[in-house]
């Protein structure tokens, strides 16, 4: 049967709305801290302003702050200018739909006295915050799991929801050279990181030397993955170069037990190189796929293709590489065509530029066998994570319904090629997924018991 483009695009979006998704990385804020994202005359909660500022609209168009007990009305009066200057954005898009889907709002027909509405609307379901996350997530968004990796707190492991994956983000152990290093968080303002020596102290071990901290390393990661975490997740493309040098250990230990301001930069930099390498061995030492942030960061500095090295010489660990790489989008997909390796994550690509993402998933279907595809939403809202949910929906269907009015691929692996993205390489990838698995039952049971490498702030 002969079907039009917007036939096979509307079919496929239906099929690919139809079963689960499983989303591997997010960064969805607890209850409790989205329940005091802003402060109101009517005390803590989340709103539309809160909404917006948690969203990346202000990465790019900047917002107004907003004082405590400030009236939204007032900051609303400040802020609604912006917003037309985003129209054309992704990063607008993403969220407005959301808000058309959720609240069954025109966002960008709002007058003042809607937009007030609204805003109570917001507040109104945010005070039974877990409920309205579990519907949005794994309702309306139709999510079963979720990876998320606590930014606000790295190295933590801690269930926050019951539709939870824990992840270890282990970047810290780059800025372990001193103690001292954690003592106020220099290296990342307004973040907080579990200090590995203070892991160190609770489990009784002494770390006098170098190989005292690789011990250290060892037994973290070790006891992450007893305590529930799938997989290690690094971010420190913010901070430095993605390029990580294979340094000698005698070199790195040079560093060991020097503050910051008594090291060289070049000392530094051997030391998080070497601390890199030793986590890509303990990757597969642990079975535990590595998540690397490229793309977005320190530009030009955070280009995948840095990694090359590292990967190349690590056959045996997993590297799943964030974000598309944006914007390398093509070079992303040569490198999992050449290393076998390497996994591709689409994750946070269709929020930057839903342009970009419907030419990198036609790209990587060229290069990548379609078993190597993910993808995620990287949001810290339900409705962000909604947003992006549906736009990746929609990019795949069109994406998918191209090839097939090409005659590259029938409309059977369309629908395969769109599950496996969305679903089934996660518990390929992940296999212990399945235990997991809870939509089939119609009940979501309760989070497992996690004690241990978590927050006391």
């Amino acid at each position: 049967m002969t079907r039009s483009g917007d036939q096979e695009i509307e079919l496929l979006g239906e099929y690919l709305r139809s079963f689960p998704a499983i989303d591997t990385h997010d960064h969805l804020y607890p209850a409790e801290m989205l329940q005091q994202q802003v402060v109101t005359p009517n005390g803590p909660g989340m709103d539309l302003c809160g909404l917006w500022q948690t969203s990346y609209f202000p990465w790019t168009q900047p917002l107004p702050p907003r004082s405590p007990a400030e009236p939204f009305s007032q900051w609303w009066a400040q802020a609604k200018s912006a917003f037309p200057h985003g129209r054309a954005l992704s990063v607008y898009h993403h969220l407005t739909r959301a808000i058309h889907d959720l609240y069954d709002v025109d966002f960008g027909r709002l007058d003042d006295d809607e937009a007030n509405r609204l805003n109570e609307q917001i507040f109104g379901k945010y005070q039974s915050t877990t409920d309205w996350v579990r519907e949005v997530v794994t309702e309306r968004a139709n999510i079963e799991l979720v990876f998320i990796d606590p930014c606000w707190h790295y190295g933590e492991l801690r269930y926050y929801y019951p539709f939870q994956i824990l992840v270890l983000r282990i970047q810290q152990f780059l800025h372990g050279h001193s103690s001292a290093e954690f003592a106020h968080d220099p290296v990342v303002p307004g973040k907080h990181r579990i200090s590995p020596y203070d892991l160190a102290q609770q489990w009784g071990m002494q770390i006098d030397d170098f190989d005292d901290y690789l011990d250290l390393m060892d037994r973290v990661v070790a006891e992450g993955k007893a305590l529930g975490a799938y997989t290690l997740k690094q971010a420190v493309a913010y901070l430095r170069t993605l390029h990580f040098a294979r340094v000698p250990k005698d070199r790195a230990a040079r560093a060991f037990g020097k503050p910051r301001g008594e090291l060289s930069g070049a000392e530094i930099q051997d030391f998080e190189d070497f601390i890199m390498w030793r986590l890509a061995e303990l990757s597969a030492k642990y079975d535990l796929p590595f998540q690397i942030h490229t793309g977005p960061g320190l530009l030009p500095h955070s280009h995948p293709m840095l990694l090359c090295n590292l990967i190349e010489a690590n056959p045996a660990t997993r590297f799943i590489l964030f974000h598309g790489g944006v914007p390398w989008v093509s070079e992303i997909g040569m490198m999992a065509f050449k290393f076998p390796n390497v996994w591709l994550d689409a994750n946070w690509m269709p929020i930057l530029s839903q342009t970009m993402a419907r030419r990198a998933f036609h790209e990587w279907l060229d290069m990548v066998p379609s078993n190597r595809i993910m993808w995620g939403c990287d949001s810290l809202t339900p409705e962000g994570m909604y947003g992006a949910a549906e736009i990746t929906r929609d990019i795949l269907a069109q994406v998918l319904a191209e090839r097939v009015q090409m005659g590259n691929i029938g409309r059977d692996d369309a629908r395969d090629i769109g599950r496996q993205i969305l679903r089934e390489n996660a518990l390929t990838m992940f296999p212990q997924l399945q235990a997991r698995l809870w939509k089939h039952t119609g009940k979501l049971p309760p989070a497992p018991p996690c004690a241990g490498m978590v927050s006391s702030r």
